[in-house]
Order: structure tokens, then C-alpha cells, then sequence
């Protein structure tokens, strides 16, 4: 007698039906993210700018729906919050840079004291050097210098290379940014138009909710580095290190990426004060970036970051690291962001609070009034339901 397939099935147990029925999903689920992340490898040219002029948008975004509200069209809000941020970028780096050039000088100085006391330290300290020696040794680096000056001359042409495609970029991210900026909300509502009918309006609102979480992301993570930046830049000139502003914008630019970026460039600021000051000063300095960590880490990640976007610190760590791997200093500054916008899409989906909920009540420039409840939101439902007549 011919067993049917039902026969088969039913002896096998429920545990490997079950398991093999997650593994295929699993594997399906791996290959389309392995197929996606390839796709995004070769395009990265393009998708970093644009995800670079997404972040700075949720960031310049509210002050374009400011300008709209008091009556000012939207294309001249556009290009005024466009020549007002370009104007306050070109005059910060422009006052960085100034600073740095006239900081360099005394700097160079007290490097060249550090080492006229390293080579002191050398000649009549412990090791007690003979000049002989010490110019071999000197001798030596030049000689590797000299021996490795093709491939010294190879890294500087991809420094030239990455130089211009940097350039390219930042254009891209512009001209971009300018249309998201002007239309964002057309240009969402025409990629809502390839979601099926019946749940297009779930995913609206759960896109809306992903940009007011990144909106939120971007505030906060602001703040933060103002924070980070303003407490390094007061304890750099308290100690006297030289070129404080440029090392306290570079903290500036570091928090942006949560937890590891402020803490790899105020390393910079403990070796300049170590270069510059000496052993004791590059103490204080670290102390004191130690007190600033402590701070963002304990208060400002919980109470702003945390509040905003709802993320495990382990989970950001996590985050950190992959994008780090996978895109380098782009991914690990993109890859909290898009864990932001999944983490709060996925969240609207979820809540049954949003099923009643139409995508023009969500106030993305206003993502703390507008997010969906963490608990309650199946019993609320339950309770509406039930107090509905029958």
C-alpha cells in the first residue's frame, strides 16, 4: 500500500518539521540580506551620500517646516536653510583651520623640545646611548623611509583618489539632500505606491515612524557631541595643550558615531598633550575624557539618545561593529541611524495602537509626541473593542 504525503509527514516528528521549516526560512532570509548587502557594496558610491543627505535632512528638516509655517515658500525656505547651514559649516572649518594654522608653530615647538628631552633621556639616562648610536638608529628610519617610498608615493595617489571621491560624494549628498529637503514628503508618498494596497497605509505610517525616530536620533546625537566637544576643548585649555578648538571639533565630529567615536578622537588629544605637554598633562587629559565618557554614557546616552530612539547600549555596540566591518567609518556612522529607523518601523507594525492611526496624524518632525506605546497597546485595542457596540 502507497503511503500518501500526509502519512509521511505525520512520522516525522514535530521538532524536525518545525526546525527544518525555520532553517530554509533562515537560509532565505540570509541569502536575500547577503544579495542586498552586495547590491549596496557596488552602489555604495551612491548610497552613502544619499544616506548621509537622509541624516543631515531629518537634521535641517524642521527648520524648513518652520520657515513654511510663517509663510515662506518652500523652495526659498529650502535654499535659505541650505545657504544658512553651508554658511555656518564653511565658517566653523574656516575658523578650525585658522586656529590650527596658528596653533602649529608653537607646536612644532614644543614637539621639537619633547624631543631634544626624549634624546636627552636617551643619552645620559638608563640606556646611556652614544651619539654614534643614536644617529644609526636615526640612519635607519631614514634608510626605511627611502626604501619604502614607492609604496609611500602609492598611499598618498589613494589619498588623492579618495580625496576626489570624497569631493564627488559630498556633491552627490548636496544635490541630493536639496531634493529631500524641497519633496521628501512626494518622494515617500511615490515609494509607498510599491506597497500592496491593503497595507499601504500600515507602512506609511510605519515609514513615518522610522524618519521622526531618526529626526530624534539626529537631535540628540547633536546634543551630545556639543556636549563631548565643549567638556574635552574646557579641560584641553585648562592644561594648556595647544590647538584647542581643532581637537575639540574633531571630538565634535567623532560623537557622532555613538560610544566609540568620541573616545578613538580624544585619543588624538591625549597624544597631543602627551607630544606637546608631556607624561603628566596626557594623564589629566585622559582623565578628564574618561569623566567626559562617563558622562555621555550614564547621562546624556539614557536620557537622550536612549529616550529618543528606544535602543540597548549593547545592541548600539553591536550595531557599531558590523558597520564598522562591513562599511568601514560610513558604516559604523550609518548603521545606528537605519537600526534607529528599524527598530521604530518595526515597532508601528507591531502596535496595535497604530492600526487606527492615518499616516498625515504622524508628526515626524515631532518624534516624541508621535511613537507608538512600548506596553499596553494590545490591551488598550482590547478594551476599545470590547466598549464598542455589538
Amino acid at each position: 500500500m502507497r503511503r500518501t504525503e500526509s502519512d509521511v509527514d505525520a512520522r516525522v516528528p514535530r521538532l524536525l518539521r518545525v526546525s527544518a521549516a525555520l532553517s530554509w526560512r533562515f537560509v532565505a532570509v540570509v541569502a536575500a540580506l547577503y544579495v542586498v548587502g552586495m547590491v549596496v557594496g557596488y552602489l555604495a558610491t551612491m548610497v552613502i551620500p544619499a544616506g548621509v543627505a537622509l541624516l543631515l535632512a531629518a537634521l535641517l528638516s524642521p527648520a524648513v517646516a518652520q520657515l513654511t509655517r510663517v509663510g515662506v515658500p518652500r523652495g526659498l525656505a529650502t535654499g535659505l536653510v541650505l545657504i544658512g547651514g553651508l554658511a555656518v559649516v564653511g565658517g566653523v572649518l574656516t575658523f578650525v583651520i585658522t586656529e590650527f594654522s596658528n596653533g602649529l608653530p608653537e607646536l612644532q615647538k614644543q614637539v621639537s623640545a619633547s624631543l631634544d628631552t626624549i634624546r636627552a633621556w636617551l643619552h645620559d639616562g638608563p640606556l646611556q646611548l652614544s651619539d654614534l648610536q643614536l644617529q644609526q638608529y636615526l640612519d635607519r628610519v631614514l634608510q626605511t623611509i627611502k626604501d619604502n617610498q614607492a609604496e609611500i608615493t602609492s598611499s598618498a595617489l589613494t589619498t588623492a583618489a579618495t580625496v576626489g571621491e570624497l569631493l564627488t560624494g559630498l556633491l552627490l549628498a548636496l544635490f541630493t539632500l536639496i531634493f529631500f529637503l524641497h519633496d521628501g514628503d512626494g518622494i515617500w508618498r511615490f515609494l509607498v505606491r510599491a506597497v500592496p494596497p491593503d497595507v499601504r497605509e500600515r507602512a506609511d505610517v510605519a515609514g513615518r515612524r522610522g524618519f521622526a525616530s531618526l529626526v530624534s536620533y539626529v537631535r540628540a546625537t547633536a546634543l551630545v557631541a556639543v556636549v563631548d566637544a565643549v567638556g574635552v576643548g574646557i579641560g584641553l585649555w585648562i592644561v594648556g595643550v595647544p590647538l584647542v578648538v581643532p581637537l575639540a571639533a574633531l571630538v565634535f565630529l567623532g560623537a557622532f558615531i555613538p560610544i566609540v567615536g568620541a573616545v578613538i578622537t580624544g585619543a588624538v588629544s591625549v597624544l597631543v598633550a602627551l607630544v606637546a605637554e608631556g607624561p603628566v598633562a596626557a594623564l589629566v587629559v585622559l582623565a578628564i575624557l574618561i569623566g567626559v565618557m562617563q558622562l555621555e554614557s550614564h547621562v546624556l546616552q539614557p536620557l537622550l539618545l536612549g529616550r529618543a530612539v528606544k535602543l540597548h547600549p549593547l545592541a548600539v555596540v553591536l550595531a557599531i561593529t558590523a558597520g564598522l566591518v562591513v562599511g568601514g567609518i560610513a558604516g559604523a556612522l550609518l548603521s545606528v541611524p537605519l537600526l534607529a529607523v528599524l527598530n521604530s518601523g518595526i515597532r508601528s507594525l507591531l502596535s496595535d495602537s497604530d492600526r487606527s492611526v492615518r499616516p498625515k496624524d504622524v508628526d515626524v518632525l515631532e518624534p516624541q509626541e508621535t511613537g507608538p506605546p512600548d506596553t499596553g497597546g494590545t490591551r488598550e485595542a482590547d478594551v476599545n473593542d470590547d466598549r464598542r457596540p455589538r
